[in-house]
C-alpha cells in the first residue's frame, strides 16, 4: 500500500517562499504521475500542479511562473517549491498519487499580507 507523508509548509509573509515535500512508500512511485492540490477555507479543492513519471510538468494558471513541481525518484519524493507567495495561496496543500489514488495528509500554508 502506498503512503504519502507530507512535510514543509507553515506561515510566511507575502512575497516569501516555502517548499513542500511528499515522501512516498510503495514500489510504483518512480513511474506514477503525481500532483498537488490545495483547499482554502470554504472553497473546493483546487488542482495546482502535476508531474509525470518522465518529469513533464503542468501548472494551474494561478501559480504558473511562481511554483515549481519536481521529483526525486531516488528518494521517492515530490516537491512543490512555492515562490512569490500571495495571501490567496493560503490553503491546505495535498499531494496525490494519480494512478493509485492515494492522498497525503495535508499541509497548512498560510501567507500573511
Amino acid at each position: 500500500q502506498v503512503q504519502l507523508v507530507q512535510s514543509g509548509g507553515g506561515l510566511v509573509q507575502a512575497g516569501g517562499s516555502l517548499r513542500l515535500s511528499c515522501a512516498a512508500s510503495g514500489s510504483t512511485f518512480s513511474f506514477d504521475a503525481m500532483d498537488w492540490y490545495r483547499q482554502a477555507p470554504g472553497k473546493q479543492r483546487e488542482w495546482v500542479a502535476q508531474i509525470s513519471g518522465a518529469g513533464n510538468t503542468n501548472y494551474a494558471a494561478s501559480v504558473r511562473g511562481r511554483f515549481t513541481i519536481s521529483r526525486d525518484s531516488a528518494k521517492s519524493t515530490v516537491y512543490l517549491q512555492m515562490n512569490s507567495l500571495k495571501p490567496e495561496d493560503t490553503a491546505v496543500y495535498y499531494c496525490h498519487d494519480i494512478p493509485e489514488g492515494y492522498w497525503g495528509q495535508g499541509t497548512q500554508v498560510t501567507v500573511s499580507s
